[in-house]
């Protein structure tokens, strides 16, 4: 049974007026316990609405997203809020840290919903910071760090909630190729101990690093490839 299934998903904007978008027109695709997939397109293609369905942070305007064999598009707001919480981890290209908060306090925020003790919730932030190397930055703010570290801790946000899937939108997008390759190597590294992964870009460099790569144009899957070229990897 596969991980994830879509089913002819549509998601329609402004239906019916003149201003109608099909941002998702007729989407099929399964994704696997422990893939590494790259959803790729160009701005406008669909993608990041695909994300937005994979991680219950929006339900498609018809058919059906099944994750764990369950049908996730007639959940109700609370059953979205948990699958969230539990299953799936984000890591956004913006980072969305909260400057008011010390590094582990925000790695440890999304541990809150799940009502995880406080003692419990630092050890794992603490974790966390430490598979991605920087627990010595646990007490300091977010704007004290470079773009890479504050990469890095979204990350460790996303990894000490212990989801099984990994959704990352554009992660290097803000980042030196240096530090975004060093990026791909952390997400490649959670992906080789289980994790599925689901990387969201524009860049076919980035897609590469992918196993398999599934191309999103005007709102369809236009073509979706397994990749085994090691050398396509830094």
């Amino acid at each position: 049974m596969s991980l994830i299934r879509l089913e002819q998903v549509y998601k329609i904007y402004n239906p019916g007026l003149e201003s109608q978008v099909n941002a998702l027109d007729g989407v099929d695709l399964t994704i696997d316990q422990g893939e590494f997939v790259a959803i790729i397109g160009t701005s406008g293609s669909g993608k990041s609405t695909m994300m937005n369905i994979l991680g219950c942070l929006d339900v498609p305007t018809s058919g059906t997203y099944y994750l764990n064999g369950a049908a996730v598009s007639g959940m109700s707001g609370r059953e979205l809020e948990r699958i969230r919480s539990s299953q799936v981890g984000f890591i956004f290209q913006g980072y969305n840290l909260i400057p008011a908060l010390n590094v582990w306090q925000n790695v440890a925020l999304p541990l809150c919903y799940q009502r995880v003790g406080p003692k419990e919730r630092r050890r794992r932030a603490m974790e966390a910071l430490t598979q991605v190397g920087i627990a010595d930055k646990a007490e300091t703010r977010p704007s004290r760090l470079s773009g890479g570290q504050q990469q890095r801790v979204a990350i460790a946000r996303a990894i000490c909630t212990r989801s099984p899937i990994l959704m990352a939108d554009e992660p290097t997008g803000a980042l030196d190729s240096r530090t975004g390759q060093q990026v791909l190597l952390l997400m490649r590294q959670l992906n080789a101990q289980g994790t599925t992964v689901i990387l969201i870009t524009h860049d076919n460099a980035i897609a590469a690093q992918a196993d398999r790569v599934v191309r999103v144009k005007d709102g369809r899957v236009v073509d979706d490839s397994l990749w085994h070229r090691e050398e396509a990897r830094p």
